[in-house]
């Protein structure tokens, strides 16, 4: 016989379980993990403020600005990216972040002994190595965040990694503001926090960033859910933007920037109400089930022949033609398919990725784009002096780039996923828009004018996020997830070699160039370990003219990937996605009401 059963009645709890099993549920379930990753991605952006400790470095030991360029380069240098990669592949997402955690805190901690004297002052090759490790652990907790999220809502991918881009771009004005609070001006201590903050947290939500199965909430509930938490980002972005007008009004208070990062906290955490509210939701839904009171109905009937032969059915044909496929593909060399492309939007391997063009286009685009927008950043304190901007404009430079970061990020997310959805227009031609929007921001820094700057930091600090959440969901779009962990750092690969191009040998040796010419000029004599300091709109000019041509190049082969994806592009790229949801909910639905019971409509009895 058949057996048709109600739900059952899983018993009136009352108390403590209540709360125990509404904690489990908060803390166990997939929003409570996007929040810790949001509050870990927020104190992640280290790599952003150098601008703000550059200086520290180079006059506590004596550097010049090629120097200065130099660890700007290895602070670039995201070769761990890919390490971050190959080893979530095969490693659980927590020891990815611990490693991160670890990292971090041993660069910038070293970099910290350096600057105030407890330890002997470093070689050039041990502070780049110090800078290095300790601003590339930020990608190990940006893989195990990014890669979780878009693996838990693979339909929501281009919103969550601008949510997610987000954060990591408002982390360097959040970060400002709390050490301002801490620490009031010492920007050696600045480092010191770089160090254990992004540690501590990590550490914390170890074990919350891992991979889950779908929600049966589907994917329209998913995306009010995650504009909650865009109005959210929206409300902290004002209120830093509020406070930036206001520090150039008035001067600050030590226990006045206290009540600011207290405020900054309390935004950065409110996303906790969201994620209890939904996950409430969840747990009503499964108490429901389980506590509802409608007596068990058993009722037999002869079952059909079709039905006991699905009963005893190991597996459908289909089943056993893709499990086929899957282990003949598993057998198969690696080598002997990289040039066998597949289809894009399926699972590539590493090799097809990595030889395919679309993957060539993306690394002279990379190379291209965040070459010259971190070579900017990154010289944001020398470009303020050279022009004569006073030590506290600069660090409004830094935190307008960080919220505008952002912006960039947080907009492209959602307005790449609406125009992608309604008129199927390809992420990489919005790319190529962004990009030409980045060279008037190099003109700006090149043809220097009365607060110029200002609006070049908004520029470019828009450009870098927009450019980075794009180039990160292209990837996903065209390769894949399946080898996403190591595919989404090979962007990255791009960013040193553009560094190395952009800052070290174009922008630092123009400027030491420069700075000589005007000493020569001055009858001064350079003494050895005495920084060299350049004046004027000549110090910079020649070096963004030379970038802005290279962003316009990146921008033309960016518009010849969109040609090619156009097709893809138009085609529904989620539909994988949905089908899996699909089978995915159908087997929740069948484990919470038993392998062969069908829930019985009472008004039908």
């Amino acid at each position: 016989m058949v057996v048709r059963a109600g739900a059952g009645s899983g018993g009136h709890r009352g108390g403590l379980p209540i709360i125990k099993s509404l904690a489990t549920q908060i803390i166990t379930g997939p929003w409570f993990m996007f929040f810790a990753s949001l509050l870990i991605s927020s104190t992640t952006g280290a790599a952003q403020m150098f601008g703000l400790y550059s200086g520290d470095i180079k006059n506590a030991l004596g550097y010049n600005q090629t120097t200065i360029n130099l660890l700007s380069f290895f602070k670039d240098l995201s070769t761990t990216g890919i390490l971050a990669g190959l080893i979530a592949e095969v490693t659980p997402m927590w020891f990815v972040l611990f490693d991160g955690a670890v990292l971090n805190f041993f660069g910038f901690f070293m970099i910290w002994l350096a600057l105030t004297k407890r330890i002997p002052p470093p070689s050039v090759w041990q502070m780049c190595l110090y800078i290095c490790i300790g601003s590339n652990a930020r990608a190990f907790p940006d893989t195990g965040c990014s890669v979780t999220s878009v693996k838990n809502f693979p339909q929501s991918r281009g919103v969550i990694l601008g949510i997610l881009k987000a954060y990591y771009g408002l982390s360097a004005a959040i970060i400002t503001h709390l050490y301002q609070a801490l620490y009031g001006d010492d920007s050696k201590e600045l480092i010191l926090l770089i160090g254990w903050l992004p540690a501590i947290i990590t550490l914390v939500f170890v074990r919350t960033v891992r991979i889950m199965k779908a929600t049966r909430q589907g994917q329209a509930n998913n995306l009010k859910v995650f504009y909650k938490f865009f109005y959210v980002s929206l409300c902290l972005a004002a209120f830093l933007m509020i406070i930036i007008v206001v520090e150039k009004k008035v001067t600050f208070t030590q226990g006045e920037y206290g009540g600011a990062a207290a405020v900054v906290l309390i935004l950065l955490f409110l996303p906790i109400v969201i994620v209890i509210a939904e996950e409430l939701k969840v747990w009503k839904a499964e108490q429901a089930i389980l506590d509802d009171p409608s007596p068990m109905k058993v009722i037999t009937e002869t079952p059909t022949p079709e039905t006991v032969a699905s009963l005893h059915q190991p597996a459908s044909s289909s089943e056993a033609v893709e499990a086929k496929v899957d282990q003949d593909q598993a057998n198969v060399s690696c080598w002997k398919t990289a040039f066998q492309r597949p289809n894009r939007g399926e699972d590539y391997t590493i090799l097809q990725a990595l030889l395919s063009i679309d993957m060539l286009i993306l690394f002279l685009v990379a190379i291209c784009t965040v070459g010259g927008t971190s070579t900017a950043i990154n010289n944001l304190g020398q470009i303020g002096a050279s022009q004569g901007y006073p030590k506290g404009s600069i660090n409004t430079f830094v935190s307008l780039v960080s919220i505008w970061n952002y912006l960039g990020r947080v907009t492209t997310g959602f307005v790449s996923d609406i125009i992608l959805s309604k008129y199927k227009f390809p992420r990489p031609q919005l790319l190529t828009l962004i990009m030409l929007l980045s060279c008037l921001g190099y003109l700006l820094i090149a043809f220097n004018s009365s607060g110029s700057l200002y609006v070049a930091s908004i520029i470019i600090g828009f450009s870098l996020g927009a450019e980075s959440s794009l180039i990160i969901v292209i990837i996903s779009d065209i390769f894949g997830l399946k080898y996403y962990s190591t595919l989404y750092n090979f962007r990255n690969l791009g960013s040193p070699i553009g560094t190395y191009i952009f800052n070290v040998k174009v922008a630092g040796n123009l400027y030491d160039k420069e700075a000589m010419k005007q000493m020569l000029t001055q009858g001064i004599t350079r003494k050895h370990g005495e920084d060299l300091n350049c004046t004027g709109t000549e110090c910079f000019k020649l070096t963004f003219l030379i970038i802005a041509g290279a962003t316009l190049f990146g921008a033309s082969v960016t518009f010849i990937l969109g040609l090619r994806t156009r097709k893809f592009y138009k085609s529904d790229i989620y539909k994988k996605f949905r089908e899996g949801q699909n089978e995915s909910e159908a087997e929740m639905a069948t484990a919470g009401n038993g392998a062969v019971a069908a829930v019985e409509d009472p008004k039908t009895g």
